[in-house]
């Protein structure tokens, strides 16, 4: 196509004529290499609303991106129209209601920001450049989430444009059913959500940033880990949510940490995890830190980008001896070209197990906690893709379901795999949002996929 071709595009359009366009095609995963068509930066609703109707009138797909971090490329794709929102990140609040509206570009850095200079939490994701909107539609996990809720949760109106470009509310009063589906089936199934307004938690002077440690860990250690991890799960407080993971690094070996955030003073966080500290050669901290703070140096640890394989579950039952060993042999061995292997472990339960799992298109509620198999590298992806392909069939056998902002490509039967019994309602609320289906994309929502 030629620049006349992109008339009526609004927003900021890149060609790939553009000297930009290399760099800004590019996704946070970099396993994921595609070259779309144009990519336009939306500025308002009235550019979206133009991005949609110029991509039907021309014929060509479009995808969504706000944060640009779906780990399998969904957000981006070869001869589409990207559709970026990361342009549209005003914030505004209401403190007498205690409400906060974020456009649809916000990322979880910005409202961290934003919320923390006026005293106030906010249940969201681990990575700064994450964006929220993608992050809350997909379910919402993060290191407040036992205490606060999913990000879905927290959710009390979205703003959406539709396949005719026209501007819908969704909320328990209007459109419930598309309100039901956008907590939990991810984003890019129904529309491109422009804003969202989540309930504003009570204001916090500090939480408790966890760090622990086993540096120097074997097999049998990374096992008994995942024994005593499930153990103390449990019976967890509330108020304090976790990530573990056993690793296997080319910089440092085998090893086990565990992060998080507790709602309350260093002294009480350890005697919660005192479990947690007993298998030998622990190191770690308790800091009581601002809330902005903590999250801050959570984000830290994530690079910029990286190229990486994974597959996620969640974990339904206690893992036998048996089973815990296999799970730590996973690791053992990194696939060629990777430089670190993982199988990490993500705590539910808390305020998340309060909802049915009706309540929303997330369903996975009575889920302990989410697995999360991946391999980071520089060499072969075919290599990689291989290594995760082999483990799965064993994960498979012993989890179910799998989380659908930790997408997998080699999932069978994937609708099923991450809606659960909700598939068939939400293939109807497809049908009724977007009957044209105009929104698709590799495992999204469709009536003429037989799942």
């Amino acid at each position: 196509m030629n620049l006349c071709d992109f008339d009526g595009l609004t927003g900021r359009v890149i060609t790939p004529e553009d000297p930009s366009y290399q760099a800004l095609r590019q996704v946070y995963n970099r396993a994921v290499n595609k070259f779309p068509l144009a990519i336009v930066y939306c500025l308002n609703e009235g550019d979206v609303s133009n991005a949609v109707l110029w991509s039907i009138s021309h014929h060509v797909s479009l995808r969504i991106r706000s944060g640009g971090h779906n780990y399998e490329g969904y957000s981006t794709g070869n001869d589409i129209l990207e559709i970026d929102l990361s342009e549209m990140n005003q914030i505004t609040i209401d403190e007498t209601a205690h409400l906060l509206t974020v456009e649809g570009g916000v990322n979880n850095r910005q409202v961290y920001e934003f919320v923390s200079s006026l005293g106030y939490p906010f249940p969201g994701g681990t990575c700064p450049s994450v964006g929220v909107s993608g992050y809350a539609l997909g379910g919402g996990w993060g290191l407040s989430c036992r205490y606060l809720g999913l990000g879905c949760d927290n959710l009390t109106k979205l703003r959406m444009i539709n396949y005719e470009g026209t501007a819908l509310t969704a909320s328990p009063q209007e459109n419930p059913d598309l309100f039901w589906a956008l907590r939990g089936c991810g984003g890019g199934n129904f529309g491109i959500i422009v804003s969202m307004t989540f309930r504003l938690p009570e204001k916090i002077d500090k939480i408790t940033l966890i760090d622990i440690r086993y540096p120097d860990s074997d097999q049998e250690k990374q096992a008994s880990f995942i024994r005593t991890w499930q153990d103390w799960l449990a019976a967890a407080d509330p108020r304090i949510t976790l990530v573990s993971r056993i690793f296997n690094s080319i910089e440092d070996g085998l090893g086990i940490l565990a992060r998080g955030f507790f709602y309350g003073p260093p002294e009480a966080a350890l005697g919660i995890i005192t479990p947690l500290l007993r298998l030998g050669g622990v190191k770690y901290t308790l800091k009581y830190l601002p809330f902005l703070e903590a999250v801050n140096r959570i984000g830290s640890f994530y690079p910029p980008f990286e190229a990486f394989q994974s597959t996620s579950r969640f974990v339904l039952r206690d893992f036998t001896d048996c089973e815990s060993c296999r799970l730590a042999d996973m690791i053992a061995d990194r696939p060629q070209g990777s430089s670190y292997a993982a199988l990490s472990f993500y705590a539910l339960g808390g305020k998340v197990a309060e909802e049915d799992p009706s309540a929303t298109a997330f369903t996975y509620r009575n889920a302990k906690y989410i697995i999360w198999l991946n391999t980071v590298y520089d060499g072969c992806k075919c290599n990689n893709a291989a290594w995760i392909s082999e483990r799965f069939c064993y994960l498979k056998s012993i989890t179910e379901g799998a989380y659908v902002n930790f997408p997998y490509d080699g999932l069978p039967l994937y609708l099923e795999e991450y809606y659960g019994c909700n598939v068939r309602r939400l293939k109807m609320v497809k049908e009724q949002y977007d009957p044209l289906h105009v929104f698709s994309f590799p495992q999204g929502i469709g009536c003429n996929i037989c799942c």
